[in-house]
């Protein structure tokens, strides 16, 4: 029982780092473009984080909780070094303000840990080639989505004056930062809920039947909110400042294609990254500029963080699972 609230810990630790470093997904370009304060910002994408939790189900949850791994092989030690993999990797990216997928480190961790205990026999490979599909074609549709978004809404305001445009915009991009943000919290929390759920389930504290509890849905939305509220500000200038200059239009246009990309997914039950849709979304409304306009080295340099992220928390949590096993033994 102490080892399983032990880990409930680490994944509220986990959950907090998770709105920490996605704050930058949901507040980047709201506050380079100055339509926010970063304070205002941060406590209007943490309200819509939270909110989600009342308006979406638990399908990414369910995934997560039973469409990774073999249940069967599924213990406590598992479960932490999974957790203690992810944190680690998460942690250090939002230290040095990389926008990584918190989302695959969680994944990476899991699929690691249970490697090291069973081998690869123990993996759902069918749920980890949808998630590796949306590694790709996430960024994509965020890309394309926005690209065509900013192309048919340039067309629209094309005869009328720039400062009635922006004025326009400013107050639009507030409903697009919302949106976005209720998406984020739609998919991100349900990652850290399905953790719990294993936790509660494995030590058998909710029976025999998987199911989601009320209590964690509310428990790990309030706390990505927290993180969010905190905003991991490293981050946040890398994604809204660094890859484009951002307008109104092109934050408002960014915000909303990423936004139903990412809500399209929650519905499917796919725990896609908030973080590649949206820059995605970023590079496709700076491409409408022209691509010159896009820092391609910076682009660079988060595809490389991406890439590297599962299979880098894959190896931290199987790390931590030897070492986990080896102290348990030693007890």
């Amino acid at each position: 029982m102490t080892f399983a609230i032990i880990i409930i810990v680490l994944a509220l630790i986990f959950d907090f780092y998770n709105g920490m470093n996605d704050a930058a997904n949901s507040i980047a370009t709201i506050v380079s473009t100055r339509v926010l304060t970063p304070l205002q910002a941060v406590i209007w994408a943490a309200f819509f984080n939270f909110i989600a939790a009342f308006i979406f189900g638990v399908s990414v949850a369910t995934t997560i909780g039973k469409g990774l791994v073999d249940v069967a092989i599924v213990d406590n030690i598992v479960i932490f070094s999974g957790l203690a993999g992810a944190v680690l990797l998460t942690a250090s990216a939002t230290h040095y303000g990389l926008p990584i997928s918190v989302s695959h480190s969680i994944i990476g961790g899991y699929g690691g840990a249970a490697i090291a205990k069973a081998g690869f026999a123990s993996i759902i490979i069918s749920g980890y080639i949808k998630i590796l599909i949306f590694v790709f074609l996430a960024p994509l549709l965020g890309f394309i989505i926005a690209l065509i978004f900013s192309i048919i809404t340039l067309w629209v305001v094309r005869n009328r004056s720039p400062f009635k445009v922006e004025k326009y915009f400013r107050l639009l991009q507030l409903a697009s930062s919302g949106f976005f943000s209720l998406g984020h919290g739609s998919n991100d929390a349900q990652k850290t809920i399905g953790i719990i759920t294993i936790v509660l389930f494995t030590n058998n504290l909710i029976g025999d039947t998987f199911y989601v509890p009320f209590w964690v849905i509310i428990l790990s939305y309030t706390i990505i909110a927290l993180g969010t509220l905190i905003g991991g500000w490293k981050v946040i200038r890398t994604l809204g400042m660094r890859i484009t200059k951002l307008t109104p239009f092109g934050g408002f246009s960014a915000e909303t294609s990423a936004g139903l990309t990412v809500i399209g997914a929650t519905f499917l039950g796919i725990p896609v990254s908030t973080t590649h849709t949206i820059t995605g979304a970023i590079i496709g409304v700076g491409s409408t500029r022209r691509f010159s306009a896009v820092r391609w080295g910076v682009a660079r340099n988060i595809l490389w963080a991406w890439i590297l992220t599962i299979p880098l928390s894959a190896i931290f949590s199987a790390l931590a699972y030897f070492l986990s096993s080896y102290i348990a033994r030693s007890f």
